[in-house]
């Protein structure tokens, strides 16, 4: 055996090593980010384990392949149910997760952000105009939502901006409880670009799952060494930034509330 056929063996196996060192990294940071996620989202409903009840994680798992299938018309049919899941309570968790796998972070977190955005005003104004009653008697006994309802009388837009960098409050109730505040609307939609940190580290997440989806198959890239190394990077700095922000958010509104 030839020195030249020794290295490239060795080097060779240097490379299935990497290989294997990148994708087992990128699993447990999938997993250690998605736990983050998860945690950080009040309103993700917990699995049933009746498989007789009513089941919202199921039916949104079902309704994203069933937008997967449609090609060119997913996109609108994917805004269309955040939309409707934003109204209904159903966990957006679930949603913003599963555009990563179909759409990819780009264009998954254009969708997801247009889908909850929309999605969010609709709520506000269904807690303003339709349902002003109920939400007051749901929200009544929350001191968080009574300061809140305190400041945004003094700053709204920098109140709804806050509230969204940080997640501590749940989404879908939060939606319906400004619209009994004296918040305007004006300054409730543009406080919604709060959402684009979180919203693009849930799709990311969602991007690496169905990255890892496709390792041994056909579709896998050409060197993928390299670009999980590039994955990797990205999803760290992508969380890094989040949580960052977060904190920042939390401690400012802390100080507002």
């Amino acid at each position: 055996m030839t020195k030249l056929t020794i290295i490239q063996i060795f080097k060779s196996i240097n490379t299935r090593k990497l290989q294997k060192f990148f994708r087992l990294t990128g699993l447990i940071l999938l997993i250690l980010a998605s736990v983050f996620a998860l945690n950080t989202d009040p309103a993700l409903a917990q699995e049933s384990t009746n498989p007789n009840s009513f089941n919202p994680q199921a039916i949104l798992r079902d309704s994203l392949q069933w937008i997967d299938s449609l090609d060119a018309l997913g996109a609108i049919a994917f805004i269309a149910l955040y939309i409707i899941a934003s109204i209904a309570f159903f966990p957006g968790s679930i949603l913003t997760l599963g555009a990563g796998v179909i759409f990819g972070v780009v264009w998954g977190s254009l969708y997801v952000f247009i889908g909850a955005t929309l999605g969010a005003t609709a709520a506000f104004l269904v807690g303003r105009y339709l349902a002003r009653g109920w939400v007051a008697r749901k929200i009544a006994d929350n001191k968080k939502f009574a300061a809140i309802d305190q400041a945004v009388g003094r700053e709204g837009l920098k109140i709804v901006l806050l509230t969204r960098l940080s997640p501590i409050f749940p989404f879908n109730l939060l939606n319906y409880a400004f619209g009994i505040t004296g918040v305007s609307l004006k300054d409730y939609f543009i406080g919604s670009v709060g959402m684009i940190p979180g919203t693009i580290m849930y799709v990311y997440i969602g991007s690496l799952a169905g990255n890892l989806a496709m390792i041994g198959t056909e579709t896998q890239p050409t060197n993928p060494t390299l670009q999980w190394a590039i994955r990797i990077l990205g999803l760290m700095a992508t969380v890094a930034v989040t949580v960052y922000v977060t904190r920042i958010a939390r401690k400012a509104l802390e100080e507002e509330l």
